[in-house]
C-alpha cells in the first residue's frame, strides 16, 4: 500500500503483527500535520479544509475546528518528543492563538467565534485546553502576556457555557483542568471540573461502561470522551484518589474494549462519529499512560497500531494526505449535521500514546495478539450495554449482538431507527445500510415499504453465548403504533448465530421480516437459514461504508395472533472463511410451546447445547445436556 506521506520500513521483529513502531506513529503525525499546513488562513488562526459543505455551525466555526483538532495532534507530537519541535509546529499554532483571539466573536475573517451554550466552539475548547496543558512549558509559558490573557479569557466562557447533556459535559472539565493549573479563574475552573464529573456520574452503568447521556447510547464516546477526560485530568493533576476511581473504571472498560478490534486492526463499526477512525486507540494508550489496564504492553500497541495502519492502508488519508469524511475513504452515510471538513481530525486523540516515553514498555515490548486472533473463538457478554461479542480466529472477524443500545432518531426524522445504534448486530467488516435503505440485521413488522422501529428497548440480560432484549415495534403511520412487543434472543457459537424473536400483540396476518448482515459480494459470506415461522425472501441491496455493493439476505413470515405470541427462528452466519461448513450442519433447533411461551432447544455441532424459554414476560437460558449434531 502506498501512503500519501513517507513511513519508515517495517519492523517485524518488534512488531510481528503490524510491522509498525513508534517511528511510524511519529511519521504519520508529521504527515497529517504537513498536509493541513496549506489550508491555514494567513494569520494561522483557522484551518479551512476543502472538500465538504460547511457544517451547521458555519464556516468560521469549521475553521476553528480545524485549528483545534490539528493543534491537539501537534501537541501530542511535541509533548511526546519532550519539547523537540523540528517542524516549528508550536510557532505555527502560537501565531494562530495570537490572531484568533484579537477580537473573539468579531466579524473579521480570522476572529474566533465565542464559546456559547451548546456551541461547536465549546467542543473545540477542550482540544485547545488539553493541547495547551500538555505543551505548557514550550508554548503557553512562552506566549506574550497579552496573548495568554486573551486566550485565557476566551477559554473562560467554557466554564459556564451550557453543554449538550451528553459527553459534552466533559469539555468544561478539560478546560477547567488547564485553567486551574494556569491560575486563570481558578475557583470557577475547579467548580467546572467538579460539576462536569458529577453530571456524568448517573450515566455510569457499571462494568466499565457509560451511556452517552440519560439514554442507552453506548458507543466509542466511552473511550474517546467519557473515560478519556476524567482519567487524563486526574493523571495530569496528580490526583491519586480520583485517578484510582476513574482508572479502575477504565481498566474494566478495556477488558471488554480490547475485544472490539478485528484481526485486521479494524475497530467495530458501530455508533456515531465513526469518522474519527483511529481515535479508537485513545483508551488503549490511556490505560498504559495511567497504569490502569488489564492489557499486556505488546497487546496495547498491537491493537492501537493495528487500528492506525488499518485506516491508512485503506485510503483514509487521501492522495494529498487529508483525512476524508468517511471510514476507508469518503462515505456520505457517516456525515452528520455537525460534521465539518476538519471533523475527522479528532482522530488526533489516537496519538495519545506519544506521551509515553520511547523507552516505555508499551513501545519496546514485542507485539502480542489481540483477542480476535489469540487462538480461540470467543463469545463474551458485555453487561453494561447488554451486548454479546463474538469473534472467530479463522477470519479475525468481530461481531457485536446488540440487545441494549439505542439512540434517539436523527434530528428532524422521527420515522427511522438510527442505523448505528438500533440494529441487532454490527461487525468489524460490515457497515449498516444507511438511512432510507432497507435495514440490515433487523427484525420487525412490515407495512408496505416501511418496517417497524425498534423503540423503548429493554435489556433482558446477557450470558455465556447469549443476549436478549424486548422492544416495542412502531410502524410509522399506523394507529396504535406501540401495541406490538418483540422479545429477541441471540445464541452465538463459532461464527454461527441463532436468532429468535417472539412477537406479541400483533394482529393475525401481519407480515414480518428478518434481515442478516449487509456484506460486500466479495470476500465475505452472509447467510440466513429459516428454521421456524420464516421463509427465504429476495436479498436486499445497499451501499455501506465498506462497499458500494453490499447484499443483505432476508426472510419473511406472518403472524397468527396466537395467545402466546408468534415465534420466528433462523440460523445466521457472517464469515470470511474461504470454505466454511454448510450452515445447516452447524446446529439443530427444536421448538415447542411451554408455560405460556416457547421452549427453544439448541444443539451445536460440537456438542454444546442450550435450552431457552421465551415468553412476553422473561427470557431464561441455561446449558442443556450435550447432543452432538451430525454433519453427514
Amino acid at each position: 500500500m502506498t501512503h500519501p506521506f513517507p513511513l519508515p520500513a517495517e519492523d517485524r521483529a518488534t512488531s510481528p503483527y503490524t510491522g509498525w513502531t513508534r517511528a511510524h506513529w511519529e511519521a504519520a503525525a508529521d504527515g497529517l500535520l504537513a498536509a493541513v499546513t496549506p489550508y491555514a488562513t494567513p494569520g494561522r488562526a483557522l484551518y479551512q479544509l476543502p472538500g465538504h459543505r460547511p457544517s451547521w455551525s458555519g464556516t468560521r466555526s469549521d475553521g476553528l475546528e480545524g485549528f483545534a483538532r490539528t493543534f491537539l495532534l501537534a501537541a501530542f507530537r511535541v509533548a511526546g518528543a519532550r519539547g523537540a519541535d523540528p517542524h516549528g509546529l508550536l510557532e505555527r499554532y502560537a501565531d494562530g492563538f495570537a490572531t484568533g483571539t484579537r477580537r473573539p466573536g468579531g466579524d473579521g475573517p480570522e476572529d474566533w467565534p465565542r464559546i456559547a451554550d451548546r456551541s461547536q466552539p465549546l467542543v473545540e475548547s477542550a482540544s485547545i485546553a488539553l493541547g495547551l496543558r500538555i505543551t505548557r512549558p514550550w508554548l503557553w509559558d512562552r506566549l506574550d502576556d497579552g496573548v495568554r490573557q486573551r486566550v485565557g479569557a476566551w477559554l473562560t466562557d467554557a466554564l459556564t457555557a451550557t453543554p449538550v447533556p451528553t459527553n459534552w459535559e466533559l469539555f468544561p472539565v478539560a478546560v477547567g483542568g488547564f485553567l486551574a493549573e494556569a491560575d486563570v479563574e481558578t475557583e470557577a475552573a475547579r467548580a467546572a471540573v467538579d460539576r462536569g464529573l458529577a453530571r456524568i456520574e448517573p450515566w455510569y452503568t457499571g462494568d466499565g461502561w457509560y451511556s452517552d447521556g440519560a439514554n442507552r447510547a453506548f458507543d466509542y464516546y466511552n473511550g474517546w470522551a467519557l473515560h478519556l477526560y476524567p482519567a487524563l485530568d486526574a493523571w495530569l493533576s496528580g490526583d491519586t484518589e480520583r485517578l484510582a476511581r476513574y482508572g479502575q473504571r477504565l481498566a474494566a472498560h478495556l477488558a471488554d474494549y480490547a475485544h472490539l478490534f478485528g484481526g485486521d486492526g479494524a475497530p467495530l463499526h458501530q455508533g456515531r462519529s465513526l469518522i474519527y477512525r483511529f481515535a479508537a486507540a485513545a483508551p488503549l494508550w490511556l490505560g498504559a499512560l495511567t497504569g490502569h489496564t488489564p492489557l499486556a504492553p505488546g497487546t496495547t500497541r498491537r491493537l492501537a497500531s493495528g487500528a492506525l495502519r488499518y485506516f491508512l492502508d485503506r485510503g483514509a488519508a487521501s492522495g494529498d494526505g487529508l483525512l476524508s469524511l468517511g471510514w476507508h475513504g469518503r462515505y456520505e452515510g457517516l456525515v452528520q449535521p455537525y460534521s465539518g471538513p476538519a471533523s475527522p481530525y479528532w482522530a488526533a486523540k489516537g496519538f495519545l500514546g506519544l506521551l509515553l516515553p520511547e523507552d516505555h514498555e508499551v513501545w519496546t515490548a514485542r507485539e502480542e495478539p489481540g483477542p480476535a486472533t489469540a487462538g480461540a473463538d470467543v463469545t463474551r457478554a458485555v453487561h453494561g450495554p447488554n451486548w454479546l461479542l463474538q469473534s472467530t480466529t479463522a477470519d479475525g472477524l468481530v461481531r457485536l449482538h446488540n440487545h441494549g443500545s439505542e439512540h434517539l432518531p436523527p434530528p428532524g426524522d422521527p420515522d427511522q431507527d438510527d442505523p448505528y445504534y438500533a440494529r441487532l448486530a454490527y461487525s468489524t467488516a460490515t457497515g449498516p445500510a444507511p438511512y432510507g435503505a432497507a435495514p440490515d440485521n433487523h427484525f420487525g413488522l412490515l407495512s408496505g415499504d416501511r418496517v417497524s422501529l425498534r423503540t423503548r428497548l429493554e435489556p433482558l440480560g446477557a450470558g455465556d453465548g447469549w443476549a436478549a432484549s424486548r422492544h416495542h415495534a412502531r410502524v410509522v403511520g399506523e394507529e396504535r403504533p406501540d401495541e406490538v412487543r418483540i422479545t429477541g434472543l441471540v445464541l452465538a457459537h463459532g461464527a454461527a448465530e441463532i436468532r429468535v424473536h417472539l412477537v406479541a400483540g400483533a394482529a393475525p396476518g401481519h407480515p414480518v421480516r428478518q434481515t442478516g448482515w449487509a456484506a460486500p459480494d466479495e470476500d465475505l459470506r452472509s447467510e440466513l437459514l429459516p428454521l421456524h415461522g420464516l421463509l427465504t425472501a429476495d436479498p436486499l441491496p445497499a451501499a455501506t461504508a465498506f462497499s458500494g455493493r453490499a447484499v443483505t439476505p432476508a426472510l419473511t413470515g406472518e403472524t397468527t395472533g396466537g395467545a402466546a405470541g408468534d415465534l420466528f427462528v433462523c440460523l445466521a452466519r457472517l464469515t470470511a472463511e474461504p470454505d466454511p461448513a454448510p450452515l445447516e450442519t452447524l446446529a439443530r433447533v427444536d421448538v415447542a410451546p411451554a408455560d405460556g411461551g416457547y421452549e427453544v432447544r439448541v444443539a451445536w455441532w460440537d456438542g454444546a447445547a442450550y435450552r431457552a424459554h421465551l415468553s412476553e414476560r422473561a427470557v431464561r437460558v441455561a446449558p442443556a445436556i450435550p447432543a452432538p449434531v451430525s454433519r453427514s
